[in-house]
C-alpha cells in the first residue's frame, strides 16, 4: 500500500488548489485520513482530518476555506483549498489509517509531500 499525493503548485493569494492523495494497492477501505503541513521553519501541523463516516476536524486557521473528503470508491483523499493565503505555503503530507481486509485492524501510512506555494 502506498499513498501518492499530487496537486501542489504555485498559486496567487485568494486562489484555489485541490490536493489529491491516491492509495495504491489492494485495500478494504480508508478508515481515517488527514493532511498535515510543514511550513518553512515551523513544525508540522494538522490541517484537516476525516473519517469514512464523514466526520471532519479542521485547524482553526483553515476553517471555512479548506474541505477534506474521502472517496473510497476511488481510494482517494482530497483537500480542496480556497481563498489561499501566503501563510498556507508549506509542504502538505497526506496520511491515512487503512484497513486491508474487513475486520482487520487498520495500519497507518504516510504519503510523500506536495509543495504548495501561495505568492503573488
Amino acid at each position: 500500500v502506498q499513498l501518492q499525493a499530487s496537486g501542489g503548485g504555485l498559486v496567487q493569494p485568494g486562489g484555489s488548489l485541490r490536493l489529491s492523495c491516491e492509495v495504491s494497492g489492494i485495500i478494504f477501505n480508508i478508515a481515517v485520513a488527514a493532511w498535515h503541513r510543514r511550513a518553512p521553519g515551523k513544525q508540522r501541523e494538522l490541517v484537516a482530518a476525516v473519517t469514512s463516516g464523514g466526520g471532519t476536524n479542521y485547524a482553526e486557521s483553515v476553517k471555512g476555506r479548506i474541505t477534506i473528503s474521502i472517496d473510497n470508491a476511488k481510494k482517494t483523499v482530497y483537500l480542496q483549498m480556497n481563498s489561499l493565503k501566503p501563510e498556507d505555503t508549506a509542504v502538505y503530507y497526506c496520511n491515512a489509517d487503512i484497513r486491508a481486509r474487513p475486520g482487520r485492524p487498520t495500519r497507518h501510512y504516510w504519503g510523500q509531500g506536495t509543495l504548495v506555494t501561495v505568492s503573488s
